[in-house]
C-alpha cells in the first residue's frame, strides 16, 4: 500500500475511534442498579422532567425486566407519557400493564389512569371558565373514557379510585347528552327536522336523567311542529309540560342559555 494511502487510512481510523469516545455517546447509567435507575427516574418525575423519566424507566425495564422495579416502571412510565402529552403511548403503556399483570394489586390504578388519559381535562374546573360549550367537542374521547371508567367500576367496585370514576362517568354522560342536543339544535337551524327529532329521541331514550332532557324535549316539540306532525307534537309537549312546567324554553325558545357545565 502506498505511504499516502496508509496515512489516510490511519487518520480515518483515528478519527472514527475518537468519535466513539464522544461524551454524548457514553452511557453514564451503565452499571447502575435497578434501584438507582428507579431513584433517578423518580427524581426526574419530581422535577416534571417527563422525557428524562421516560428514558430512565425504559432503561430500567430493558436491563432488569423482572421484579418489582420493572413492574413499577411499567406503571409510572404510563403516567410520565400522559404528563408529557403523549396520550397514545400512555394508553399503550396502560393496556400493556393490564395485559401483563391482570391481577396486580395496583391494576385498578392503571384502569383509572387510562380513563384519565382520554378524559378531556378541559371538562374539569378550568372548563367552567371556558367560553366554549363543552358539548361542541368531539365526543369520541368522552365515550372511550366512559367505557374505561365503567370497566374499572364493574371489575373493581371496591377500588379507592371507583368513587371518583363514578363521578367522572356521570359528568361524561351529561357531556355526551349535551353533545347530541347541540347537534339537534344545529339541525333545527338548518331545517333538518327529521334528523333533529332522531337526535333528541336518542337523548330521551339513552340519557333519561341528564340536564339535557329539558332542551331535548323542547327541540322534539319544535321538530314535530315544523313537520306538521300534530299528534306527535301534542304528545311531546304534554310530556314536557308534565316534567318541566316552568321551563324557560316556553318563553325564550332556543335562545342560547348558560351551558349546564358552567357554574358561574
Amino acid at each position: 500500500m502506498a505511504p499516502a494511502r496508509r496515512m489516510v487510512l490511519v487518520l480515518s481510523l483515528t478519527w472514527l475511534g475518537g468519535c466513539s469516545l464522544l461524551p454524548e455517546q457514553i452511557d453514564m447509567t451503565a452499571g447502575w442498579s435497578a434501584s438507582k435507575l428507579y431513584s433517578e427516574a423518580k427524581s426526574a418525575m419530581s422535577d416534571n422532567n417527563w422525557e428524562e423519566a421516560i428514558k430512565m424507566y425504559q432503561k430500567l425495564e430493558s436491563r432488569y425486566p423482572y421484579g418489582r422495579f420493572a413492574q413499577q416502571a411499567q406503571m409510572e412510565v404510563a403516567y410520565a407519557y400522559w404528563k408529557d402529552g403523549d396520550a397514545a403511548s400512555a394508553l399503550a403503556a396502560c393496556d400493556r400493564f393490564i395485559k401483563l399483570h391482570p391481577n396486580h394489586p395496583n391494576v385498578d390504578y392503571m384502569y383509572y389512569l387510562k380513563g384519565l388519559v382520554t378524559f378531556n381535562e378541559d371538562l374539569g374546573f378550568m372548563g367552567y371558565l371556558n367560553t366554549q360549550d363543552q358539548s361542541e367537542r368531539d365526543p369520541k374521547s368522552a365515550r372511550e373514557s366512559f367505557e374505561t371508567f365503567k370497566e374499572l367500576v364493574q371489575r373493581l367496585p371496591n377500588s379507592k379510585y371507583t368513587p371518583d370514576a363514578i363521578l367522572r362517568m356521570n359528568y361524561l354522560v351529561n357531556a355526551l347528552a349535551a353533545h347530541e342536543v347541540h347537534v339537534a339544535r344545529y339541525y333545527i337551524k338548518r331545517g333538518a327536522y327529521v334528523a333533529a327529532a332522531n337526535r333528541t329521541q336518542f337523548v330521551i331514550k339513552n340519557y333519561p336523567n341528564t340536564p339535557s332532557q329539558e332542551e331535548a324535549l323542547y327541540i322534539l316539540v319544535v321538530a314535530y311542529d315544523k313537520m306538521g306532525m300534530e299528534p306527535l307534537r301534542a304528545d311531546a309537549e304534554r310530556t314536557m309540560r308534565l316534567n318541566y312546567p316552568n321551563s324557560a324554553y316556553y318563553t325564550q325558545g332556543l335562545e342560547k342559555k348558560k351551558p349546564w357545565w358552567q357554574v358561574f
